[in-house]
């Protein structure tokens, strides 16, 4: 990958991260299986605002699924295993694995995970930052 002109500027300091994340993003691939959306949730009395992305999972069972963080990467895994017993005439829905990543920004975190009706939706939030002013103090030397 060649690198990003913007992240060369001499004004971006200790952005390192942001590089090696863009670099894991274009490596990852994926054959657009399983379909997902991402919405935003807006804030209500009880609930902070936050995302919640929903893959179709039609076919898969609560204990074929897997939700994980590792190493700010939201990764959900889907495995099914083929049933020996049956004699298929037609064979239309193939048993299928996946696994599909969102690389989450610093201080997202996953609230839960719900499957409900072949949807699996994950609802993320990320915590308001404190807003933050410190006064440098300069020294004068003569």
């Amino acid at each position: 990958m060649s690198r990003a002109p913007g992240l060369n500027s001499p004004f971006l300091l200790g952005f390192d991260d942001i590089e090696r994340a863009l670099e894991r993003v274009t490596r990852s691939t994926s054959d657009g299986y399983p379909p997902y959306n991402i919405e935003r949730l807006v804030r209500t009395t009880v609930e902070p605002e936050r995302l919640r992305i929903t893959l179709a999972v039609a076919g898969f069972t609560n204990d074929q699924l897997d939700v994980s963080v590792e190493e700010r990467q939201l990764v959900i895994r889907g495995r099914q295993q083929d049933d020996k017993e049956r004699q298929y005439l037609h064979r239309g829905i193939a048993a299928r694995q996946f696994q599909r990543s969102f690389l989450l920004a610093e201080g997202m975190q996953v609230l839960g995970a719900d499957l409900k009706n072949g949807l699996l939706s994950i609802d993320l939030v990320r915590p308001e930052p404190e807003r933050l002013t410190r006064k440098i103090n300069i020294l004068v030397r003569d």
